[in-house]
């Protein structure tokens, strides 16, 4: 049971952070129409890019870090609790359709397991030691990147899987929504994105939700545009896994070649429906063994085996 004394203490630490700030200006808002309501909650939505704009060197400096990471092999591992580790959990499960990347090339973990996606996990978010068990179970390396996520950038979790990480040799990221955060101090690379005070006092699934699900979008977007998992602005290592995704995939190598759809057909069939390598067979000229080739010895970099092929 919390102590008295432990739980004043606790109470006087939110009240210094910008995320858990009452708005007395807001106090009246359930008495409003909800027209009004929803006016204002999307006028504060709206500041959320201009506070990850203030923030894009940093952003950039780890997507840099991260990228040289995994091009040697690395991972890279979310951690969070609650709304933070959900949101580090879809991120990562989007990564395989939308990058062909395997499933455990880029890794959600979130305080409490699987069933904490649903069910919020009673004090899991307080333990250091369960985010170190969680990540000693991932076989943590040296080339690995593991991002703590946390609103308040206190979360125990979060910060114990950072400094579990980054006592191994790991890169570590601390992304969170408040200024001087414990998260960011104990990380290589840390990112404070601060929206200020949410509409409903303390609810950071909010601004700071959105805020953290904006960074997420660029660590991972990025990081596989560095390792050459797109042509230009084409996803040209999607993975067509059901109807919608193959026909994308069609479309995809019409956009990148220009080419007529039974070209486009032949070249899919010869390359087992491999985008990337599909494209290559048409600008370079090359036949499905050969596209293979050269993909593999420019690292997947699909610029870099058109310049080496043959035409």
């Amino acid at each position: 049971m919390t102590s008295m004394p432990h739980y004043r203490s606790l109470q006087a630490e939110l009240e210094t952070l910008t995320t858990e700030a009452f708005r007395p200006e807001l106090a009246e808002i359930d008495r409003l129409p909800t027209l009004e309501i929803a006016r204002l909650m999307n006028g504060e939505d709206a500041t959320v890019p201009a506070a990850v704009a203030a923030r894009l060197p940093q952003i950039a400096a780890a997507i840099d870090a991260i990228a040289d990471r995994m091009a040697r092999g690395g991972r890279l591992v979310y951690a969070g609790a609650g709304t933070a580790g959900r949101l580090g959990v879809l991120d990562a499960s989007e990564c395989p359709p939308t990058f062909n990347t395997d499933p455990s090339e880029v890794v959600g973990l979130i305080a409490g397991g699987p069933s904490a996606m649903v069910t919020s996990i009673e004090g899991a978010e307080d333990s250091k030691e369960l985010a170190a068990g969680d990540l000693a179970g991932l076989g943590l390396r040296a080339d690995d990147t593991v991002v703590g996520v946390s609103a308040s950038g206190r979360t125990p979790y979060a910060i114990g899987a950072v400094e579990y990480a980054r006592a191994r040799g790991a890169l570590t990221v601390g992304l969170s929504c408040n200024s001087d955060s414990a998260l960011a101090a104990a990380a290589d690379h840390g990112i404070e994105i601060v929206a200020g005070p949410e509409l409903l006092t303390g609810s950071t699934r909010l601004k700071a939700g959105t805020a953290q699900k904006l960074v997420l979008n660029m660590l991972s977007t990025i990081t596989m545009i560095r390792l050459g998992k797109t042509y230009g602005n084409l996803m040209v290592d999607v993975r067509a896994s059901n109807e919608k995704l193959r026909a994308r995939s069609r479309r995809i190598v019409a956009l990148a070649t220009g080419a007529a759809d039974e070209e486009i057909e032949r070249a899919l069939a010869a390359t087992d429906g491999e985008v990337k390598n599909a494209i290559l067979t048409i600008l370079g000229g090359v036949d499905g063994p050969t596209a293979a080739r050269l993909l593999e010895e420019s690292d997947g970099h699909l610029r870099a085996a058109l310049a080496a092929a043959p035409r």
